[in-house]
């Protein structure tokens, strides 16, 4: 065999160990997708669970093939090198080994670099952390075997598997609306805030605004930005998504001056989402306990929910994430991760709360199923309780909340993983509620009012969300019916929209995200 024949065959036999070890990656990323849903007691047919393997074949199965294709090839240059003479009976063992050693540096480097904690789903666990590795050393093999032979009926063989594979592997497009509109002029009230996260009004005109490294401000009636934070605010755990969430006054502030914070507390490998209240007093916070901490500890730092709203009877409702790693526990209702509880004024669960007759379950929980609840408004004439939550790749929500209700995740949700894999062969599924609307693509929602001012009238009753992602705020229309989206306002500002809210003045305020971020207020255009 001449020396070109000899480099086309080691290519070609890279090429088919690839494909194939690519494949058996993504089947192997479904079936233990699948089998976490079953062990929630989710009942998934062959049809189905068929389906869904070839599905994350079309698309996640080229996301997995960039993914593995860099550590296949680095470490396969390495083990053909150290096996081109000495070692070469040993090539088919150090080919599989060296796939496997490429593949775990892979998934770490990704893991390190990537804002989830954990990309590749599947690799949560050690035993789909291992079964994947199997994957990496039957490719290696493979690879190994085909380099070695050179006879012209595996070179055919080969190329046929090959291009079989590859032929499934077809990438998906998404697609996006855009629109907005007009009457409405912007005001920049303060600038200068990192990160602010949440905005609250006080009786006597001054505004909190929290900042998610862990300050809290003021601004004065006069909107004036005070240059020192509050004092005495609890210690906050600010890492990625993690830090200092809602701030939310007491309904008897005028009285007791207590205000109610949500934030992440621990460290990165036991971390929460908790609660506390403290009199706010001369610029500090005086008194300060801890009332709530979401339990289990979790690891990472994203999805904590954070989201606070009282209700008419004086409970107040607090939103909690699925922590990303920990999806499948929002279908536990021993565990607050993935929920939103109902809380008393000092912490403590009410005794009607849905589930406080169940020894098995945590006696906060009020709906569970959740991924990441980071809007949550409490319409003020009828007392319904409205969400939004983060899909993964689309499947953002809009949900009307009811106690001891099951929202779905990840059981059912019309979203993908970041991976394109599916989390789930089902959009909807008994026992668990649809939501009134969804948006895919994602719009990454974050900040919700339902509007009840008099500046806006034709936005009179609607929802305003703030989009991350849109850089816009999107205005929902609600009824009997359901939920449609009329139009996207404000994408003049092009930042990203952390939380949006109603004024007592009518008009509407908005926090952009950015380490340099701003208090914005919306009012009429003047005639």
């Amino acid at each position: 065999m001449s020396k070109r024949q000899t480099w086309s065959h080691i290519v070609l036999a890279f090429a088919t160990a690839l494909v194939i070890g690519a494949a058996l990656g993504s089947i192997v990323q479904t079936q233990i997708n699948l089998l976490a849903l079953r062990g929630l007691g989710v009942e998934i047919g062959a049809g189905a669970w068929f389906a869904t393997t070839l599905e994350d074949l079309a698309k996640f199965g080229p996301v997995y093939l960039v993914m593995f294709g860099v550590g296949f090839l680095l470490s396969q240059l390495v083990a053909m090198t150290l096996t081109r003479h000495k070692l070469h009976a040993w090539r088919r063992l150090v080919c599989s080994l060296a796939a496997v050693v490429g593949l775990w540096a892979t998934f770490t480097l990704v893991d390190a670099l990537a804002p989830p904690p954990t990309l590749i789903a599947a690799t949560r666990s050690s035993g789909g952390m291992l079964a994947k590795l199997v994957t990496a050393a039957i490719a290696g093999w493979l690879f190994a075997t085909m380099a070695t032979e050179s006879s012209g009926s595996n070179r055919k063989t080969g190329s046929a598997t090959a291009l079989l594979l590859i032929a499934l592997l077809v990438a998906p497009s998404d697609q996006a609306l855009a629109q907005s509109g007009p009457g409405y002029r912007l005001e920049t009230v303060v600038s200068g805030l990192e990160h602010p996260w949440s905005l609250a009004f006080l009786p006597d005109g001054r505004m909190l605004v929290t900042e998610r490294p862990g300050r809290l401000r003021i601004i004065t009636a006069d909107g004036e930005l005070q240059p020192e934070p509050v004092a005495g605010v609890p210690e906050v755990f600010s890492e990625a998504q993690a830090g200092l969430f809602e701030v939310l006054p007491a309904r008897n502030f005028p009285e007791s001056g207590h205000i109610y914070l949500s934030y992440a507390c621990g460290a990165a490998q036991a971390n929460h989402t908790c609660l506390a209240r403290g009199r706010l007093e001369s610029g500090r916070l005086e008194d300060v306990d801890e009332l709530f901490r979401a339990s289990p500890a979790k690891v990472g730092a994203v999805h904590y929910g954070g989201r606070m709203a009282w209700l008419e009877d004086g409970t107040l409702l607090l939103t909690l994430g699925d922590g990303f790693d920990y999806r499948e526990q929002a279908q536990r209702l021993d565990s607050h991760i993935g929920t939103i509880v109902r809380l008393n004024a000092d912490g403590s669960a009410p005794e009607d709360n849905p589930f406080v007759d169940n020894p098995e379950a945590l006696p906060e929980i009020f709906s569970y199923g959740h991924r990441n609840v980071q809007g949550l408004v409490v319409d003020k004439s009828s007392g319904q309780v409205f969400a939004h939550e983060h899909g993964p790749r689309g499947g953002d929500e809009i949900n009307r909340i009811e106690g001891g209700k099951n929202y779905g995740w990840p059981v059912a949700t019309h979203g993908l993983d970041y991976t394109w894999a599916r989390v789930t062969p089902f959009t909807e599924y008994p026992g668990t509620e649809q939501p009134v609307l969804h948006w895919t693509p994602s719009i990454a929602p974050s900040g919700m009012t339902r509007y009840d001012g008099d500046q806006f009238p034709q936005w009179q009753g609607d929802l305003l969300v703030g989009g991350l992602v849109t850089r816009a705020a999107h205005r929902v229309e609600m009824d009997a019916d359901g939920a449609r989206e009329r139009e996207r306002l404000f994408e003049e500002l092009g930042e990203r929209i952390r939380d949006i809210r109603t004024g007592p003045d009518g008009a509407v305020y908005l926090l952009t995200d950015n380490a340099d971020g701003r208090l914005v207020r919306v009012v009429p255009e003047p005639q």
